[in-house]
This record gives C-alpha cells, structure tokens and sequence, in this order.
C-alpha cells in the first residue's frame, strides 16, 4: 500500500513537471489607488496536442477563506466576448468608476458586490482568439464548441496540476449568454475524463449559467410569448400570429403571409427597443454594438465623441467604453503580464473567430447531466428579450424533472427581486431563478441581487 502510494505521489509530480503553465501575481493595476487588496494571479495555460493554443486567465482567491470555498471556473458567451466584461461589469473585486473617470484614462474602485467574498474564481478568455487567448498557429484558430469543450478539460487539470492545495475544494463551473452551450459540453467532458481516470480528478460539484442560450427553438422561440406579455405586441396580434404560424417562429411557413407579416411587425418593435433590458434605454446616434464588434480599436475612436453621451444614465453600452481603452493601454497589458506581440488588439468581443457551431442544443446534455448528481443553478433577468426566461422555463420543464419547490419569491432587504421554482431527481437538484428588471446579463444589471443570490445557493444547501 505504501508503494503503491509513492508510486502515485511520483507520477502526480512527474505531470506537473511537464506541464508547461505561465503564471504571474498581480499586485498593482493602473487606474487602481495602492496595492490591489486581494490575491489576483494571471497566466497562461498550453493545450491542444502541441499546446498552439495558449489559454489567458485571471484568478482571484477568496476573500473569506480560499482553503475551503468553492471554486469557480466563469467563461463569457459570444461566443468570443471576453472574460474580462464579467471581472470588470459584473462579478469580479474591481470595477470602473464612472464617476472620476474619464476618457482614455479609467479608474477602478472595489467592487461591493465581488462574487470573490465567498468564493475562489478562475476567470478563462475562451474559446482561443477571445479576449488575450492567442494561437501560435493558423490552424490553432480553427474551432468548435466540441473542440472548445475538450481545450477546457485540458485547461483545468492543467492548471490543477499547478494549483494542488484547490484539488479538494468543491468545483463548479459557469458562464452566460452562449455559454449555454458552451458549459453543458465542458462538463460532460470533464465527467467523462473523471470516469475514464483523468488525472487529477476534477472534483465537480455543479454548474450555474445566467441568461443561457441553450435551444434556438425554445429560446429565440419564446420572444414572441415574451413581446406579448410585456405588452410590446397587442392581443389581437399575437393571436393572429400564434393561429397563423401555429407556435412556429423559428421557420414559419413562408406561404402564410399573415403569419410572415405578424412576425415582421414583432422584429420592427424589437429593433425600437434596447433587446438586452426593455426598461433602459437604447443607444442612439451611432451604432455601438458594430463599433464594439470591431477589432480594430482605433476605428472606435474614429467614429465617436467620447466625451458626448457617456454616461449609464444615457446608456449602458457606453459603459464598454472604458473596458477598450484601459485593456487596450499597454501598461496595463504589463501588469497583466500579457505577452508582447501575441494580440494586435484587445477587443471585447472579436466578431471573426473561425468558428465551427456544431452543438444546435444542449437540452439532452442537461438530461444526462441530472443523471449525474450535480447541483444546478440557471437565473435569467426578466427584462431580456434576447434570451427570454420564458424559453430557459420551457426546456427546463421539458426534462420532467420532480418539483422540489414551487414558484416563491425571493427577496433583498425584504423586497422582492425574483422568483425561483427548484427540482431534484435522487442526488441531482436544479434552481431555476428569475432576477426582477434584470437584462441580458443578469449579473451586470442586477449586481446586488445576484450577488445575494449566488451567495444564498452556495451557503444555503443550493436553494434560494
């Protein structure tokens, strides 16, 4: 037995010796006053067969009790955006001061609501071409979700490897937008690696996804239902729309003019309004969201007054700003320990990734994961029309899952922010949460409640 165990002992420490991981403390940040009150860590982790492609990541410890909290791995959707809008907007220690800032040159401040107070989080630029994440070939750039999924696997025990003392802290892994389809695939990855021996074992407790995509036709299906009971559409329409086109949104009978015609009248109200919060405004003057697509940075500069209109209280978009001028300043590249030279350019979303969608759905990858006795946590704002929490109810509801908890609100300082209905099936339980006046995403528009919210399933047995 005692071989056997120093067998073990030396074959883990002969893995890490090959495993390649660049990994840097951070412990100043400009636009940030002093040194950073909190243990951040950045690097790169090799995967792929030749490690060409070179994952960057940030990672914060807890700051309650980094030994035993969980740790939580966050990807961004886009797919494509970086993981840096979810540190900066919405979940991690620090975040702009619109106050004091100004352009070309942001300040940071704490952030109060920092997911960080209870947990361990590991912040990943996925899949490659996102955010600082960079291939050392061509054909490194050529992807998918399914090969994303498998870089993700490579990435964790990776850097676990690197990290031993977080080997036996409970993992979960998260994410929103796209990364509904994005996460289910890495955990059935992981799940399979940890069946078939992979070491070391990923000690997987769970996954939470915010305002997921996760079937187009639940969910680009439901905007309709959506429209109507947020009074964009009137009754008469949708019912002429939901006779016509017989629940059929997604590719409706062309030869049904009434139905074409109704679905027509919906995109044109849509477009009138800010699709990721129905109560903020929308952006005017200039199209932001293409500005903000682009990977040149200096055409966003080209094209706009930054000094005009930029303010939350105009619109949220312009919040973005801050994040491509002070990711784009090479000082603060240098404190990140960015490699020199691996990106032209910092853009929060890169439009142009070579990139295969080959899973149209994860609802079945939900119903083998239930199987598996995970713990589940999936919140939608209720002001997103992109990703509406109707459609996320309709394809949970379609796994048939035994309710544990019925709808019931949830509340803030004694105010109702929400409500959530849970299931469980033996060991595996399911919260799904609704976030009042939340937008796409969640945890951007409603940072106080979705920090209690994360907060409340992590200490409270994974039930709000």
């Amino acid at each position: 037995m005692k071989k056997e165990m120093m067998m073990m002992m030396l074959l883990f420490l002969l893995s890490i010796s090959k495993t390649v991981v660049s990994q840097k403390i951070v412990k100043t940040l400009p636009g940030f006053q002093g040194s950073l009150p909190f243990m951040l860590e950045t690097g790169y982790v090799g995967v792929g067969e030749k490690e060409e492609v070179q994952m960057f990541y940030y990672f914060f410890e807890s700051e309650n009790n980094a030994e035993k909290d969980p740790l939580l791995a966050w990807i961004t959707g886009g797919p494509g955006c970086s993981v840096l809008t979810a540190v900066l907007y919405q979940s991690g220690p620090i975040m702009f001061n619109y106050t004091n800032s100004r352009a070309g040159k942001p300040s940071l401040v704490l952030n109060p609501y920092s997911w960080t107070m209870f947990a361990n989080i590991l912040y990943l630029d996925f899949p490659v071409g996102t955010g600082f994440s960079y291939a050392t070939t061509r054909e490194g750039y050529r992807i998918s979700d399914l090969i994303s999924a498998k870089h993700v696997n490579q990435f964790l025990r990776k850097w676990l490897r690197t990290h031993p003392k977080f080997l036996s802290n409970p993992f979960f892994f998260g994410g929103d937008s796209y990364s509904g389809i994005l996460v289910p695939t890495i955990l059935q990855e992981i799940s399979k690696g940890n069946d078939k021996g992979s070491e070391p074992k990923i000690n997987l407790k769970g996954f939470m996804l915010g305002n997921p995509l996760t079937d187009y036709k639940y969910d680009l299906g439901s905007r309709i239902e959506f429209a109507h009971k947020k009074q964009l559409i009137s009754d008469q329409l949708y019912k002429e729309i939901e006779q016509n086109c017989k629940s059929e949104y997604l590719y409706p009978d062309r030869s049904n003019q009434i139905c074409v015609t109704g679905l027509q009248i919906v995109n044109e109200t849509f477009k009138k309004v800010y699709t990721s919060n129905l109560y903020e405004p929308k952006c005017s003057h200039w199209d932001l969201g293409a500005l903000l697509g682009e990977t040149d940075f200096s055409s966003i500069l080209d094209n706009i007054d930054v000094n005009i209109h930029l303010s939350f209280q105009y619109c949220r978009d312009y919040m973005l700003l801050f994040s491509y001028y002070w990711a784009n300043d090479k000082n603060v590249q240098r404190a990140l320990h960015i490699r020199e030279g691996t990106i032209k350019v910092w853009p929060r979303r890169n439009a142009s990734l070579w990139y295969n969608f080959d899973v149209p759905s994860t609802v079945e990858y939900h119903r083998e994961l239930s199987k598996r006795g995970y713990q589940a946590l999936i919140f939608s704002g209720d002001a997103d029309s992109v990703i509406p929490y109707l459609g996320t109810y309709q394809w949970i509801q379609s796994l048939h899952l035994p309710i544990k908890k019925n709808w019931h609100p949830w509340f803030v300082d004694h105010q109702v922010v929400g409500y959530a209905i849970s299931y469980s099936k033996k060991k595996y339980n399911l919260t799904f949460v609704t976030v009042k006046g939340g937008g796409h995403s969640a945890q951007e528009t409603r940072p106080k409640e979705c920090f209690a919210m994360v907060n409340r399933w992590f200490s409270n047995y994974y039930s709000i």
